[in-house]
């Protein structure tokens, strides 16, 4: 299956990318951080689509090693030049402010302005993503063909901004399924205005909810997660730390999903977790899988941390860094197409329903050969020379006598689709026809 294939869902994925697209144009004007209004307005916009939990730590709360930081609410910024020429006028672009800069209302000359000044000389007509989050201090960013044509002279610069305590805001909701065993779904909310990192993530876990709210037969619970990276996975965790590892038997990070590279996959620090092994098979002949590691990535790294070591990978496309545009101006909603949001949904939604299938299962009646499966309205009862366009990868005949072999308690569906060559789409629907039959039965999860 490729990674806009639907085939086993017809039509929707362009619908629902159309959707998706809609309400990332809807969020990116916003300016979002670590905290402050342009979070609570992001999940407010995100509550039309899902019964949201918003959360609130307090600024000073100590969440393991890290303290939540002041809440910042920027209003307007802006230089002004000798000429009265207005440079990195905030209300241009969301960019030209340094996160989370503080306040001020000073004059001073170029030459003490420029290391405040923040640009790209290698892609001299974007303007950077700064922030400073965890030190007081203050900075614009410019392409640097603007910064470059600066005169000489006396500069004004003026900050409107609140830098005090408040609250980091995150919002939560879980579907309910038949287990109290959760499938974890988390992105991050702290970007002003990038497309694929991070509104692309947003709008596929938003669409995930919708379809798997959907589904009548969910047999885990889904719990999705909207968060400032790190500093909200880190906040999260630390008011879960009892109870998260228990219940989280997989995950997936969504980010940076929603152009139109390969995907790639970032195991869990587990590696063989079946999270890992499901993804792996999804995306095979689409793209790749790399293995864990914490030196990049995203809030993956705070739930695979040696304290909690839980069952989540990352799924992206272009990884952060990989593409030109990251965390830059270049970063916008024509870079994000909806055929490759309707793709990744797919893909995440696939993996979702591996790890709902991917149960060991064993026969329930006779195990020494094949049971009669026309009397249970599984195979045609007249009987005739297969055409020579049968195709073993498509008929549903196929899967389902993989599926009657090889389950005998001793292999999940993983194992039988890499035995097989078959989709594990087709395989879990066999498996389910085959059990709703009486002829399999769930023995483990």
């Amino acid at each position: 299956m490729t990674d806009d294939d639907s085939s086993h869902r017809e039509g929707y994925p362009v619908a629902l990318g159309d959707w998706m697209h809609d309400l990332l144009r809807r969020l990116f004007p916003i300016c979002r951080s670590l905290t402050g209004p342009g979070n609570r307005k992001t999940l407010d916009i995100l509550s039309e689509t899902m019964p949201l939990e918003r959360h609130e730590v307090p600024s000073g709360t100590t969440v393991f090693d890290w303290t939540v930081p002041d809440e910042w609410t920027p209003r307007s910024a802006e230089i002004t030049g000798p000429d009265g020429r207005v440079h990195a006028r905030f209300a241009d672009h969301n960019l030209h402010l340094v996160g989370a800069s503080e306040p001020v209302d000073i004059e001073l000359d170029l030459e003490e302005l420029l290391p405040h000044i923040y640009s790209l000389p290698d892609q001299p007509d974007l303007i950077p993503y700064v922030t400073s989050y965890y030190k007081r201090r203050w900075g614009f960013c410019m392409t640097h063909r603007e910064k470059q044509a600066m005169p000489s002279g006396r500069y004004r610069v003026h900050i409107d901004a609140d830098l005090e305590p408040g609250a980091l805001s995150y919002g939560e909701t879980v579907l309910p399924g038949e287990s109290e065993e959760e499938f974890l779904i988390s992105t991050y909310i702290c970007h002003p205005s990038m497309a694929n990192d991070n509104l692309s993530g947003v709008v596929v876990a938003a669409a995930l909810y919708r379809e798997m709210a959907a589904r009548t037969n969910r047999r885990l619970s889904y719990r999705f997660l909207f968060v400032p990276e790190t500093i909200g996975a880190i906040a999260w965790l630390a008011a879960n730390k009892e109870s998260v590892k228990s219940r989280t038997v997989a995950g997936l990070v969504l980010s940076c999903i929603g152009d139109d590279a390969p995907f790639v996959y970032k195991a869990s620090r587990q590696g063989s977790a079946a999270v890992d092994r499901i993804a792996d098979h999804r995306i095979d002949g689409a793209g790749k899988r790399v293995d864990f590691s914490p030196l990049s990535g995203s809030d993956e790294r705070q739930y695979c941390s040696p304290g909690f070591d839980l069952p989540v990978g990352y799924l992206t496309r272009s990884h952060p860094g990989m593409f030109p545009a990251y965390h830059t101006s270049g970063d916008t909603a024509d870079f994000v197409t909806a055929a490759a949001l309707a793709g990744s949904l797919s893909c995440a939604q696939d993996i979702c329903l591996g790890v709902e299938a991917n149960l060991i299962r064993d026969r329930r009646i006779d195990p020494y050969c094949e049971p009669m499966l026309s009397k249970r309205g599984l195979y045609d009862t007249t009987s005739i020379r297969k055409s020579s366009s049968f195709d073993r990868d498509t008929d549903p005949r196929s899967a389902l006598m993989w599926i009657l072999n090889m389950c005998d308690g001793g292999h999940d569906l993983i194992d039988i689709a890499g035995r097989s060559g078959l989709p594990l789409m087709a395989l879990t629907e066999a498996a389910e026809r085959a059990t709703e039959a009486g002829i399999l039965e769930r023995v483990q999860a």
